[in-house]
């Protein structure tokens, strides 16, 4: 049973090691798989292996079958500590904005634009300030709040002035 307490109390030192470091001990494991290999999961895989492993021996009295049981919930905590790693740590896919992703957004008029010019925007779009030239079908001074009516260019659009009641 103590092989068993040692290997998750080795988990839980693991655990408290990448919460503190970070990202620092996912380097070592970088090269072994697309994601699993997660100190997080390595993490959890150890403790559920130990502990679940200790609980069943002490069930159960067979060293072969707390082995077994310890396995399967080591396989199954670790997959979940995986899952949920690669999730908070997203797949980097949404931080980057894209011109398509400001359509029918809200902003402000940095610099005034005029009619049949270009002036300058800026919005929030997920949580990212972006700022792009913008023209408007009518003249808007700054400090107008607008919504973007239409994509024109990588770092252009065309805005409407927001008329709120």
């Amino acid at each position: 049973m103590t092989a068993f307490l040692v290997i998750g109390a080795l988990g839980v030192v693991l655990l408290v090691v990448a919460l503190v470091l970070g990202d620092v001990l996912d380097g070592a494991l970088e090269g072994l798989s697309s994601g699993f290999f997660s100190t997080e999961a390595l993490a959890g895989f150890l403790g559920a292996l130990g502990f679940g492993g200790a609980l069943a021996l002490s069930a159960t009295g067979s060293t072969s079958l707390a082995v077994v049981i310890g396995l399967v919930l080591g396989v199954g905590l670790g997959w979940l500590a995986a899952r949920a790693s690669a999730f908070l740590h997203g797949d980097g896919e949404t931080d980057t904005v894209r011109t398509s992703d400001v359509l029918e957004k809200m902003g402000s008029v940095v610099s005034a634009i005029p009619e049949g010019g270009f002036g300058v925007v800026q919005l929030s779009v997920g949580g990212h300030l972006t700022r792009l030239n913008a023209r408007s079908s009518v003249a808007v001074p700054a400090g107008t709040r607008v919504s973007v009516t239409r994509v024109l260019s990588p770092t252009a659009v065309e805005v409407e002035p927001l008329f709120l009641p």
